[in-house]
C-alpha cells in the first residue's frame, strides 16, 4: 500500500487560500479518480476539490472552517500498490506541524481575548468573515464595530486576508482624535440592534445562503459608498430583433452555439466604453484610477436566488462570433457552479439582464468599486411613429428601455447620458446586413 496526498490545487493567479466547507468523503470511504472528496470557498466562488486517484480516504488534516493555502497538503489517500514510507512520515510531520501551529495559535487567541475586555461577537456581524479574518481581527483586538467599517476588496466586499493586514499596518497612523472633534453626519452612527421581527408559528424561517449574505452586505455597502444616479432610455432594436431570427438557425447549426441577443449588447457596451475611458474606473479613497482593460460583468442569476457576475475580460477585443461563445461559456457554468475564481475577478463595468424577467426596466445597484452598471430591459413589440421623407406614419417595432446607474461622485449626468445614448445609438444602427 502507498500514500498520496491531497494538496489544495491552484484555482487561480490571485487565489492564495480556501476555506473548507464541507467535507464530502469520511476517513475509511473508497474515493474513485475525478470523485470530489471535499468542498472549498475562496473570496469569489466556491468549488470541489476532486481526488486524482483511486483509493481510500486515510486522514483528514483539516477541519470544516479552516483555512488552507494553495499546495497545502489536505488529505491522505492510500492508495494500492508499494510505496515508501516518506510520504506516510510527511502526513505525520505535516499533521504534527498543523497540530502544533493549531496550538499556537490557541495560545495566541487566549492572550488576545485577554487583553481584550469584550472579542467579538460575530454572531452579531452584518456580512460573512472567514475564519482567518476572525482570528485576525481576534489577534489584533479589533472590534466588531471597527471590522463592519473596514471596505473589503473581496467578492460582495467580503473582507480578506490582505485587507486585514493592511488595516492592521495603517491603525497607528491613524491621527489622535481631537478633545472637540466635529460632531460625526447621523449616517455614520447606524443603529446596532435589529429590527423587531414578528415570527408566528406558522411561520417558516431559513438562514440565508454563505453567497446570499455576502450579497447582502455587498449591496448595502455600495448604496451607502455611492452616490446612485440613473439615466434611462428607449432602443428601437427591430434590426436586431429580424437579423437574430433570421441567422440563430444556421448560426446553431455551424457554431454549435445559440445566438442570444446578449452578446450584441455587450459587444456594443464595449465599443462604447472605448469612447467614454471615465466610465472604465474605480474609486480609492480620492484617487480615480482608470483602468487599461475592459472587462465586463455579466450579472447571471442561480437556480437558488443567489446571484453571481462572471467577467468577460478584454471584451472590447472580441468580434461578435468570440463574444458568442464567451457569454454561453460563462453563463452555463455559472448555472452549475463551475466557474473558476479568476473568472469572477477583474470587472470594470458590468451589464445586467432585468429583462430576462419581464421587466421592462430597473435601477440597479453598482457592482463595488466599479462605478457604473447597465440594465436591459424586456425587448417589446410595441406601436411607434415612424418618420419617413414621405411624412411619418405609426408602425409595429421591437424597443427596449437602458437604464444606466452610475456613481455621481465621479460620473456627472452629463458623461452618464451620453454613455447610455451612445449604446442606444449603436444598438438602433446594427447593420441588418451584417454577416455572421
Amino acid at each position: 500500500m502507498a500514500n498520496i496526498e491531497l494538496k489544495l490545487p491552484k484555482m487561480g493567479e490571485s487565489v492564495a487560500e480556501a476555506t473548507i466547507t464541507n467535507w464530502l468523503k469520511e476517513v475509511g470511504d473508497t474515493i474513485e479518480a475525478d470523485e470530489a472528496v471535499l468542498e472549498i470557498a475562496t473570496d469569489k466562488v466556491d468549488s470541489e476539490v476532486p481526488s486524482e486517484v483511486d483509493g481510500v480516504l486515510k486522514e483528514k488534516l483539516f477541519d470544516v472552517d479552516d483555512v488552507v493555502q494553495v499546495g497545502q497538503t489536505i488529505a491522505i489517500i492510500e492508495i494500492e500498490g508499494e510505496g515508501s514510507d516518506d510520504t506516510a512520515a510527511s502526513s505525520q510531520t505535516t499533521k504534527e506541524d498543523t497540530t502544533t501551529q493549531a496550538a499556537a495559535q490557541d495560545i495566541e487567541n487566549d492572550i488576545a481575548a485577554a487583553q481584550n475586555d469584550k472579542a467579538p461577537n460575530f454572531a452579531d456581524a452584518a456580512r460573512f468573515y472567514s475564519p482567518l479574518v476572525k482570528n485576525i481581527a481576534k489577534e489584533e483586538g479589533i472590534s466588531l464595530d471597527e471590522l463592519e467599517k473596514i471596505q473589503g476588496s473581496g467578492l460582495e466586499g467580503r473582507v480578506t486576508k490582505d485587507d486585514m493586514l493592511s488595516h492592521v499596518k495603517n491603525r497607528g497612523q491613524q491621527p489622535a482624535k481631537q478633545t472637540q472633534a466635529a460632531p460625526q453626519a447621523p449616517v455614520q452612527e447606524l443603529p446596532k440592534e435589529k429590527t423587531p421581527v414578528n415570527i408566528n408559528a406558522e411561520d417558516e424561517v431559513t438562514e440565508m445562503t454563505r453567497m446570499g449574505k455576502m450579497i447582502a452586505s455587498h449591496m448595502t455597502s455600495s448604496k451607502q459608498t455611492s452616490a446612485h444616479v440613473q439615466s434611462f432610455i428607449e432602443v428601437d432594436v427591430t434590426n436586431i430583433w429580424n437579423w437574430r431570427n433570421k441567422h440563430k438557425k444556421a448560426f446553431q447549426e455551424r457554431e454549435g452555439e445559440k445566438l442570444t441577443f446578449t452578446p450584441i449588447f455587450m459587444e456594443a457596451v464595449a465599443q462604447t466604453i472605448k469612447d467614454f475611458p471615465g466610465i472604465n474606473i474605480q474609486v480609492d479613497g480620492t484617487q480615480i484610477i482608470k483602468k487599461k482593460n475592459i472587462n465586463l460583468g455579466m450579472a447571471a442569476a442561480l437556480a437558488n436566488g443567489d446571484l453571481i457576475v462572471p467577467v468577460i475580460h478584454n471584451a472590447d477585443q472580441l468580434n461578435l462570433l468570440g463574444m458568442a461563445k464567451k457569454v454561453n461559456d460563462l453563463a452555463n457554468r455559472a448555472r452549475i457552479g463551475k466557474l473558476k475564481p479568476d473568472e469572477t475577478q477583474g470587472g470594470t463595468y458590468t451589464v445586467t439582464n432585468v429583462g430576462t424577467f419581464g421587466s421592462v426596466f430597473g435601477t440597479p445597484i453598482i457592482n463595488q468599486p466599479q462605478v457604473g452598471i447597465l440594465a436591459l430591459g424586456a425587448i417589446r413589440k410595441v406601436p411607434a411613429v415612424i418618420e419617413t421623407p414621405e411624412g411619418d406614419f405609426i408602425g409595429i417595432r421591437y424597443k427596449m428601455f437602458l437604464s444606466h446607474s452610475y456613481d455621481h461622485r465621479v460620473v456627472n449626468g452629463a458623461l452618464g447620458g451620453q454613455f447610455v445614448q451612445q449604446v442606444a445609438n449603436l444598438l438602433e444602427g446594427f447593420d441588418p446586413n451584417r454577416a455572421v
